[in-house]
């Protein structure tokens, strides 16, 4: 990768209807007041930065579970899936990804499947990182049937402020591992409900990279692994 790669990535297209007004008013500030511009110069970046989709290595080793977020591991539970999603309403272990907004808000799929069902379901928009946003926020959920049969939910949740949850991804569709699925915007979670007697392999607080960190792998049974910050 070359030194301007390590900086310059390639944008969502969603970015493209943001960029130009943060520019526009960038450029309004700057004939109001110079030191207002440059103000406006540092959020017209953090937009770019936002809305950025870079590449990433997806692991290719059958059942894998991958992030389908960047962020930190906010929580890991038991819990029963959305209703919506159709799914037994039997508690399973879910992985919980916190995305601040300086992160990378490109969602991918956490594995492949089928896609069962989309579900999106209006709510409040607490803080994301916050255990009553699974139940109260604003969601859109996805339900998987792998290649083995069982499923795995993955749900996009908005959070304090996020205001829109896009998913561009379809009933019957077939996910590979790591396929960009959805995005939101500004500031959100995804929570990750796996199959049963699945064993997450990371910890509280651990940071994530969408595609890329190996959150669970299929036919590992045990309880979730410690950590230590250091």
């Amino acid at each position: 990768m070359t030194m301007w790669g390590t900086f310059l990535k390639p944008m969502h297209p969603e970015g493209f209807r943001f960029l130009p007004i943060f520019a526009l008013v960038t450029l309004g500030f700057f004939f109001l007041w110079e030191p207002l511009g440059w103000i406006g110069v540092g959020l017209t970046v953090w937009c770019y930065y936002f809305f950025r989709d870079p590449r990433r290595a997806v692991p290719q080793a059958e059942g894998l579970i991958v992030s389908p977020a960047d962020g930190v591991v906010s929580l890991i539970e038991e819990a029963v899936p959305p209703a919506e999603l159709g799914m037994e309403p039997v508690a399973l272990t879910r992985v919980s990804v916190f995305m601040s907004v300086f992160n990378c808000h490109v969602n991918r799929a956490p594995i492949a499947g089928r896609v069962l069902a989309v579900a999106y379901r209006p709510g409040r928009f607490f803080n994301a990182s916050l255990d009553k946003a699974s139940d109260l926020n604003e969601r859109n959920g996805l339900c998987l049937e792998l290649a083995d049969g069982r499923q795995l939910a993955v749900v996009q949740i908005a959070g304090l402020v996020a205001r829109r949850i896009l998913c561009w991804t379809k009933k019957d569709q077939d996910l590979r591992t790591g396929e960009r699925f959805g995005l939101i915007r500004f500031g959100s979670r995804l929570d990750v409900y796996l199959p049963p007697e699945v064993t997450p392999l990371v910890a509280i607080g651990q940071t994530m990279v969408a595609g890329e960190t190996v959150i669970a792998e299929l036919g590992l049974a045990g309880p979730a692994r410690p950590a230590r910050m250091d």
